[in-house]
């Protein structure tokens, strides 16, 4: 059973077949977001799927950021990545006929905590160039 499909742009279908989520932010008591922060953030996630996922590519959506209008601090400017840290991993037919399947793990931001899935998926997410990241599979 997937989680969710996406077509992507190239037109190839994809299952998200686990998913983990977690607040982009939690856990940080001092400071505020600003580029060095969340610098950490994004390689820490794109580690963490590395080694979640050992044995198969991990590829980084590059989130999008935000400079909301409030003075720079000590660290410059606040700069501001989506709410919702995600992992997810997600299979699609062989990219090799003779094989039975290709899979990739994907680490991206979004701003709510919900399953992507159908026509309202992020442009960036649907725009993942499969074909050359995926890895084929055999059962």
């Amino acid at each position: 059973m997937s989680l969710g499909h996406i077509v992507l742009l190239s037109g190839r279908a994809i299952r998200l077949t686990e998913l983990r989520m977690s607040s982009t932010y939690d856990g940080m008591l001092e400071g505020y977001p600003c580029k060095r922060i969340n610098d950490l953030k994004v390689s820490r996630l794109q580690r963490q799927a590395e080694r979640a996922f050992p044995a198969t590519p991990v590829h980084l959506v590059p989130p999008s950021r935000e400079y909301p209008n409030e003075r720079a601090g000590a660290f410059g400017p606040v700069e501001v990545l989506p709410s919702v840290a995600c992992v997810g991993a997600f299979d699609s037919t062989a990219l090799d006929p003779a094989m039975d399947g290709s899979t990739l793990i994907v680490t991206w931001f979004q701003p709510a905590p919900e399953v992507p899935a159908g026509e309202d998926v992020d442009l960036e997410l649907r725009s993942i160039r499969w074909e050359e990241l995926a890895q084929d599979y055999d059962l």
